[in-house]
């Protein structure tokens, strides 16, 4: 039966089923089901369920972000049609290994859907446009002052205020059920790996390396969010979104996923409110639950759990949630800057007062971009064991860019997640539309499709950039995203923190890939790397030329810290030398 079973026809795709769910945070979303005919008979093969992606800041007023749920909710809607309706004429009878003809599909239908939407915006604009004309030539008197130009002018005193920094650019603008797109070519993915019988990890990785099975594959290191720091009151502290914590190469992903996990239970006893702290048991006494003799309940932090995992808690200023990290893993006898590294999401953008052209880093205190470069290296050289700053500034800002690359690129990670634009821009021309910095952080939604992943990846390795998995705000328990970043060889991944089931999946996937390529003995040794942005070349320096000793010239690292290697890179414009 086996034998004969070498002779049956490929399996091709016979069914696509589009369903409208829910995400981690409640949110709608969409997942798509691929059926297909294995030996003449109908099978479902497997299924994919998207992330939710919001562009509103979590300072939103109500109204924005009722609007965003109605656009989300029709965007759903209009995606499961599509899946429903034509992707799934167009997609019967392709082969799901075929991931590129079938995206290149996808993409064709998107691009006719977007020409589409442009029309209709078009015809419409006519159309007000001529209703507009036959109101003010019945009332003249009101030409003078007509109800759009009153609703404008605001907005352009907003903009004429600013001076002394670039505009925001407009936000792109995200199809209405663009999220079949992206679902669908994932779910193709899948499929295909399915139907090969290897893992999806795999199955990536060949599609990039050209069907070229890789001898080793490099895990990404984790980002692991310990803390969100809250920026209403009575916190001042606006800069830093996210605490995260990067464990050292030399430990396994498992070692360091359980040294993460001390440094949390550390955290919420240091974070329990005071006189609190010796009685965990009674934590909950207040929500009339019994005692019980023998078991602790949680502690009070594990109610303050945000949507991205981990444990939320405000602060008055900068240095305060770097030495509450510190006093947490001194406490347990770690060392950050050894065992343990940092890294701070900024979230820069959700901070820029147009009026005054200055950032709000506290309540109050206004920063202009110089002299956030200037703060910013002030305070690595304080807490040199903060490896990554993700969107310290605006992507309009690039020659403030161009300024903290030079000044911090050989100590430290610049990274733009939402300082990079989106994907379908980051493609253009081969070139990579991105202010000057060290990687990005690529998120799978909308209309992503998975060769565009691979694609970028390969742009971004060619540039020396490092490339970051990213998960999005409103995650989903599809753990694809993991297969993704491995398959790609991203240098990290950054799925939040360790609490909340959706993101909690995703580890435990990326722990069984760990144990998985160990067995097959295909697990290769992390490294890292910084970059020096200079504007003409030197000679690779080790990490010890920058950091304390002890110094170590072989890249695997024999003591206690990560291989970490400084190479120079020219950077952009050429008019900025580096400065030491």
């Amino acid at each position: 039966a086996n034998y004969l079973s070498k002779f049956s026809k490929a399996p091709a795709i016979c069914k696509l089923v589009g369903r409208k769910v829910l995400d981690g945070v409640g949110q709608p979303t969409l997942e798509v089901e691929i059926y297909c005919t294995v030996k003449n008979y109908e099978k479902r093969v497997c299924s994919t369920v998207m992330s939710s992606h919001s562009q509103i800041p979590e300072n939103a007023l109500p109204e924005t972000t009722e609007a965003d749920e109605k656009e989300r909710n029709d965007s759903v809607n209009t995606a499961v049609e599509w899946v429903n309706e034509s992707l799934n004429t167009m997609l019967r009878d392709l082969e799901p290994t075929e991931q590129c003809k079938v995206d290149k599909m996808l993409g064709e239908y998107f691009t006719k859907k977007v020409k589409e939407k442009k029309e209709t915006q078009k015809q419409e604009e006519e159309e007000e446009a001529e209703a507009t004309l036959a109101l003010t030539s019945c009332t003249p008197s009101t030409t003078a002052l007509p109800g759009k130009k009153k609703a404008a002018k605001p907005g352009k005193k907003v903009a004429v205020a600013e001076k002394t920094i670039p505009p925001a650019e407009p936000v792109e603008s995200v199809l209405c059920g663009s999220l079949a797109i992206g679902g669908t070519s994932l779910a193709i993915a899948k499929a295909g790996a399915t139907i090969s019988r290897i893992p999806l990890y795999l199955h990536i990785a060949l599609l990039k390396g050209n069907q070229d099975s890789p001898k080793e594959i490099t895990l990404p290191l984790p980002m692991v969010t310990l803390l969100n720091c809250e920026k209403v009151s009575p916190a001042k502290l606006k800069l830093v979104k996210e605490v995260m914590l990067i464990p050292p190469v030399q430990l396994s992903l498992k070692q360091g996923i359980e040294r993460v996990l001390d440094i949390q239970k550390e955290m919420m006893r240091l974070l329990e409110p005071p006189g609190k702290a010796p009685t965990p048991q009674l934590a909950d006494s207040k929500k009339g639950r019994a005692h019980n003799t023998g078991k602790k309940a949680p502690p009070r932090a594990l109610k303050r759990i945000s949507h991205l995992g981990c444990l939320i808690t405000g602060c008055d200023n900068l240095e305060q949630p770097l030495l509450l990290m510190q006093t947490a893993c001194n406490n347990i006898g770690l060392e950050l800057g050894i065992d343990m590294y940092l890294a701070i999401n900024c979230a820069a953008h959700e901070l820029m007062d147009y009026v005054k052209g200055k950032y709000e880093i506290l309540t109050g205190t206004f920063k202009s971009p110089d002299e956030m470069v200037d703060m910013y290296v002030e305070l690595i050289n304080k807490f040199p064991f903060i490896i990554a700053l993700i969107d310290p500034l605006r992507k309009e800002d690039r020659q403030q860019w161009n300024n903290i690359c030079c000044n911090l690129g050989s100590k430290c990670y610049l990274i733009a997640e939402e300082a990079a634009t989106y994907i379908s821009k980051l493609k253009v021309d081969q070139n990579i539309n991105l202010p000057t910095c060290s990687g990005v952080v690529l998120k799978y939604i909308n209309q992503t499709k998975v060769s565009d992943l691979v694609e970028l990846t390969g742009l971004l390795d060619g540039q020396r950039h490092i490339t970051i998995l990213g998960s999005p705000d409103g995650e989903s328990s599809d753990d694809s995203l993991v297969d993704l970043a491995v398959g790609l060889g991203a240098r990290f991944i950054k799925l939040g923190g360790l609490s909340r089931g959706e993101r909690v999946t995703k580890y435990n996937r990326l722990l069984a890939i760990e144990e998985e390529l160990a067995k097959n003995r295909t697990l290769r040794e992390a490294h890292l790397e910084f970059i020096a942005f200079a504007e003409e070349s030197q000679p690779e320096k080790q990490l010890s030329d920058v950091l304390p000793p002890p110094k170590q010239d072989s890249l695997p690292l024999q003591r206690s810290q990560p291989a970490l290697q400084v190479r120079s890179l020219p950077a952009q414009p050429p008019e900025n030398s580096l400065l030491t």
